[in-house]
């Protein structure tokens, strides 16, 4: 369970740095598309009881 546990929170960090960088960028849409995909891991996460940190590094 925790190599899975961990896989959600670099999943959770990656998308964060995504949607960080295409927004800084100027690509609303691929920062659009990163925000969905940390949406659904952060859901992921509290489905499976595993914390992360908000808007922290996961």
């Amino acid at each position: 369970m925790e190599d899975f546990a961990a896989g959600v929170r670099r999943r959770v960090s990656d998308a964060r740095a995504a949607h960080r960088l295409a927004l800084e960028s100027g690509d609303f849409y691929a920062a659009r598309v990163h925000a969905a995909d940390l949406e659904e891991m952060v859901r992921l996460a509290e489905d499976h009881g595993i914390i992360v940190e908000p808007g922290g590094e996961g």
